[in-house]
């Protein structure tokens, strides 16, 4: 599976997350690193960075600043999948690094 050149909008997010679905995700590979830039909703500029293991999840750290101007960090493991049309769908599991450190889950997929 690759994810580069691929966008991905937010299809769920738990209550404490800030992606949303006019968040726009645009991911980048190199071998197993991966890394994407996202913006959109209450999202002003942000970046993730990590690796694909052979298994095909993802490991990788995030951070962005959002409308109200705070930095926020966190860090995720993302599970790909196929669904019937062929689209890529990331199940993800984050927890922020900053603040409350609260965890959640989320769900984005290639648009």
């Amino acid at each position: 599976m690759n994810l580069h050149q691929k966008q991905f909008r937010s299809l769920q997010n738990s209550d404490n997350g800030e992606v949303s679905g006019d968040t726009l995700f645009l991911y980048q590979q190199n071998g197993n690193i991966i890394s994407a830039t996202y913006q959109g909703g209450s999202i002003l500029q942000g970046h993730l960075l990590g690796k694909m293991f052979d298994d095909h999840h993802l490991e990788f750290v995030y951070h962005h600043l959002n409308t109200d101007m705070e930095l926020m960090t966190g860090q995720c493991s993302s599970y790909p999948e196929l669904n019937e049309q062929g689209k890529i769908i990331l199940r993800e599991f984050w927890q922020w690094t900053c603040k409350d450190q609260s965890k959640g889950e989320s769900v984005i997929m290639e648009v």
